[in-house]
């Protein structure tokens, strides 16, 4: 049966869907370009003629998913309502006890980061501005007198660093951290930078 023509665009999406898939199962290191051309049945020089190396087509493929959840999370926090909920939400999905998904994918790439240029910059941009969007929301719930938090973007850097490291124990070690006892320490973590005295159940989704 003959392949439906793509556009340049959709071609070069359609490859970075396939990267993505494969470097979840095999790993950055173990990928190859030809794991990719197998999944969608074409050529490797066809995925050589949209990427010329295998490093390129890897930190494109992390550049698209990261560009997918960004724009998750910038849905969450621009919804019509208070701070606290919307950055509840937002760390909600993002901790590995939500609904985000690719956290393997995500600690390949920091794994795989330090000896690849390329990929170093496209998971360091995420991380930036995954950081940046939490600070902003924080410093409107401070300005609103929903929070009391001096460093916004202090208390951005150490949510996210906890999340990510208990996104690292529950992912890579079965069993080393139950799901509800990581939930409790998140939902601890943010009253506790937010200045709140307690969370309560109504705002706890």
């Amino acid at each position: 049966m003959a392949r439906v023509r793509l556009s340049v665009a959709e071609r070069r999406e359609e490859l970075l869907r396939a990267a993505v898939a494969q470097i979840e199962v095999r790993g950055v290191a173990a990928v190859r370009i030809a794991d990719v051309a197998s999944a969608l049945g074409v050529s490797n020089a066809l995925v050589l003629y949209h990427f010329s190396t295998k490093e390129k087509l890897v930190a494109a493929a992390f550049a698209y998913a990261a560009e997918d959840d960004l724009a998750h999370l910038s849905k969450l926090l621009g919804r019509r309502t208070t701070a606290q909920r919307r950055l509840r939400s937002a760390v909600r999905w993002y901790a590995p006890t939500g609904q985000a998904k690719g956290w393997r994918l995500w600690i390949e790439g920091w794994a795989a980061a330090p000896r690849e240029p390329a990929l170093r910059e496209v998971t360091q941009d995420l991380d930036k501005r995954w950081k940046a969007a939490i600070a902003e929301v924080i410093a409107e719930g401070v300005a609103a007198g929903e929070f009391r938090c001096p460093d916004p973007m202090g208390a951005a850097l150490r949510l996210t660093a906890l999340l990510d490291g208990l996104a690292v124990q529950i992912t890579s070690y079965a069993g080393a951290v139950s799901r509800a006892r990581a939930q409790e320490w998140v939902d601890e973590a943010l009253a506790r930078e937010l200045g709140l005295t307690e969370v309560p159940a109504t705002q706890q989704q």
